[in-house]
């Protein structure tokens, strides 16, 4: 089975204060979903209030990351048979979160 990332950038999810119990809620339930279906691995939120850095192979750190690196808002790791899968569920959390998901398929590595 493929491992799918299924993310959203944190601009993409613009809600009231009023909206957010209830898209956490029904975000949750899809989640809860995932793990009674046996499909969910990880998932979560990038802490925006921490800043990212570069570590280098010398154990250096530099707070520059890669030009055109960004990476924030949540996220969804999913093992699935099938693409088609993994495209139900991204449909499902775009539900849930009201707003629309990126689907990336993780490449296979045995040793993961």
């Amino acid at each position: 089975m493929t491992k799918y990332l299924i993310s959203f950038p944190s601009e993409a999810m613009v809600l009231t204060d009023e909206d957010l119990p209830a898209v956490s809620a029904a975000a949750h339930a899809v989640i809860e979903e995932a793990k009674a279906a046996g499909v969910y691995v990880f998932g979560g939120g990038i802490d925006e209030q921490v800043d990212p850095v570069r570590v280098f192979a010398d154990g250096s750190v530099s707070p520059e990351i890669y030009p055109g690196s960004r990476l924030n808002g949540g996220f969804t790791v999913l093992e699935l048979p099938t693409r088609e899968d993994a495209v139900a569920w991204a449909g499902k959390i775009a539900a849930a979160c009201r707003c629309a998901q990126e689907l990336r398929a993780f490449m296979y590595d045995p040793a993961s």
